[in-house]
Formats: structure tokens, sequence, C-alpha cells
């Protein structure tokens, strides 16, 4: 039987409260994430970060030779959750300091570390991620973006969907085909591409999650060194499979489904008393789900905090919190419907969760593909 502890400690009680206090003097309160159609939310997010670098507090668990101050995983968990339960005043760089730095350091040459590393961990650049296609969205092994040797180097054309972040993005983890194998999952390649080349094409889709999440990325021969490739050529599934078990749980969901579920009592006031039993009982249910989501989350924690990463473990830590960002969205919805006129902002936080959660069930993976990928888990299980 697996023993979770709870207690993070008092240093990450205490950076629980610093973070929280950093948040009330730096976010304006009606702050509802950076990627709005006004752009003094971006503006918010990126003096924010670069508060939580200059503080040690934005990669506060990476190695110190690599900008962070050798923290716990458990730590690292703590700003993860008060991050997205206050709608990610960090902005886009969750996805550089959580897998993508990781990812460099594990796998990447001297070189890549020095060049990659230091601009994360200082919160100057912003990733991202070159894996969907139009026909390779969540079976992922079957894309069609191919780089072909050209000397030393290589020529990357191909073309990628639902790129978050591609129109202010500075640098791609890019997923292409290399080779091809027995399998679809044999001769594929990561590479880091800087997004400034004009090779690259990036056309926004617009959706009701507003500008910059969702994007078409064009590759037009695209030239690339040997240096840009990161690990083994043709091996790049094998980092993939670590990469996305890193990215499920690297957003905590259930943070922000909590932390709006718990103010409800307090946003309806009188209100509260009138509403409906039925109505009532689902908000408990919801708060139970929060604890399990939660729980399940500090699973993969501790097995990644030993090195090792369980693809069944974080699939079902993500069918629990993608159903709970959609299933607590519909509770709070109802919720709002009952709130007065001075609950505005609640009302707006809602409105905001229940439009992202739309798309949590198909993101890093749809949860018909975390089905699978738990079932094959356990049926490969001793």
């Amino acid at each position: 039987m697996t023993v979770v502890d709870l207690d993070f400690g008092t240093d990450a009680t205490a950076l629980r409260e610093q973070l929280r206090g950093l948040v009330r003097d730096h976010v304006p309160d009606d702050f509802l994430g950076a990627f709005t159609d006004d752009p003094a939310d971006l503006a918010t997010a990126q003096r924010f970060c670069g508060l939580l670098a200059e503080r040690d507090l934005l990669c506060l668990a990476w190695p110190a030779e690599f900008g962070g101050r050798d923290a716990s995983v458990w730590e690292q968990t703590v700003v993860r959750e008060e991050m997205w339960a206050h709608h990610e005043p960090r902005g886009a760089q969750y996805m550089g300091v959580n897998w993508v730095g990781p990812t460099i350091m594990r796998h990447g040459t001297d070189e890549q570390r020095r060049t990659h590393l230091p601009p994360i961990a200082r919160g100057e650049v912003i990733w991202c991620q070159g894996f969907s296609e139009p026909d390779a969205g969540s079976d992922l092994a079957s894309l069609r973006t191919t780089a072909r040797r050209d000397g030393t180097g290589w020529r990357i054309s191909g073309q990628k969907i639902w790129t978050s972040y591609a129109t202010m993005a500075q640098w791609c983890f890019l997923l292409a085909r290399t080779s091809r194998g027995d399998k679809r999952q044999q001769g594929l390649t990561i590479f880091l591409v800087p997004m400034s080349d004009p090779a690259i094409e990036v056309r926004p889709i617009h959706s009701l999650l507003g500008p910059h999440h969702l994007n078409e990325v064009f590759f037009d021969d695209l030239v690339v060194t040997a240096a840009d490739v990161l690990g083994t050529v043709d091996e790049g599934w094998r980092v993939v499979q670590e990469v996305l078990a890193f990215e499920r749980v690297g957003i905590a969901r259930y943070a922000r489904c909590e932390r709006l579920l718990q103010a409800a009592p307090d946003a309806l006031g009188a209100a509260w008393e009138d509403l409906p039993a039925e109505l009532r009982g689902r908000w408990a249910r919801m708060l139970a789900h929060c604890r399990r989501a939660r729980l399940l989350a500090y699973r993969v924690v501790r097995t990644q905090s030993q090195g090792t990463v369980h693809p069944g473990d974080a699939a079902t830590y993500r069918i629990a919190v993608t159903r709970l960002d959609q299933d607590s969205a519909e509770v709070l919805m109802e919720l709002a419907e009952h709130a007065g006129t001075g609950a505005g902002r609640f009302r707006a936080a809602v409105a905001d969760h229940w439009r992202y959660a739309q798309a949590s069930t198909v993101a890093s993976g749809s949860v018909e593909m975390q089905r699978v990928l738990l079932a094959r888990s356990l049926l490969a299980a001793p």
C-alpha cells in the first residue's frame, strides 16, 4: 500500500502564505489570466513572473546550478497550486518551468542546458509545444511533420495545430518524424527550434479561450542543425512519454476548482440558505472530488520525486481532474445564477473557469486516450 504524507512541512506552509501575499500585493483583484483581450493582463503576468524569478520562487525546485534553489518537489507543488488557483499569474511560464526545463536537464547536452535553462529560470522566455497535428492529436504517433537529413543538419516541413502561445513563444519543443520503423512510435525525434525563423508561420485560431491559446504552426523547409536535436535521433518517443506524464500533473486544476467552490457560500451570502438541497449536495460532492484529484496528483508527484514516471498513475489523475474541471464548472455556473449584484467578481471567475473546462478533457491527450493508457498499464502490471 502506498502511503502519502499530506503534511508538506513548515517551509511549504510559509511558502504558501508568501505566495498568497505576493498575489494580493501585485495582482489585481479582477485578474482572470494573462491571455485576455486586455493587454494589461499579459503585462501583469510578465511583471509578476519577473518578481517570482527575482525571489527565486519561479523554479525553486530546480537544482541551484540551473537557476533553482534545490527546494523539494512538494514546495514546487505548492507553487503550482497557488498559481493555478489564482488564474496563473505567471502567464505561460509553467510550460518551461514544469517540463521543458526539467526535460532539457535530463536529456539535453551541456550547451543546450547553458542556452535554455537560465532564461527559463529568469522568466524571460516562453515555450510552445509542437506536438498535435490535424490528423494526429490524441494519436500523436501518427504525426506527419518530417525532418529529412540535409548534410549534417535537417530540413523540417509540416503542420502543427492547437499550439498554445505560439504567437508569443520564442522557442518550440518540436516533435518530427526522422525515419520509419516497424511501429509508429519509432523514428521520432525532438528538436528545439527558434520561433523567430522565417520558415515558421503562425496562424491564430479564434476560440472562446481568448487570444494566444490556440494556433496553427506551419514549417516550410525549416533548417536546423544537429545541435538542435534533444536526446537521441529516432528515440524521441521515450522522452515524449516522460514529458506527457509531467505535463499532465503540471497544472493543479483541482486547486482552482476548490478555491471557487469554497468561495461560493460567501459570494451568495443569504441566498446560500435558500439553495435547493440537491444543488448544495452536488457542491459538497465536488469538494470531495477536489480532494480525490489532489491525492491522485500527490501520488504522481511522489513517484516522480523518486525518479520514476508511471503513465498509468498520470492517466488516472488526468481523468479525475479533467472530469472534476467540467463537473465543478457546471455546479458553479448554477450557483453563480443565485449570486447577487455584489458578486460580480465571483461570477466572472466562474465563467472563466467554465470556458477553460470545456477544453480540459482534450488538452494534453483526450480522456479517451488516458483511459487507453490506464488500461494498458493495468494489463501490463504483474
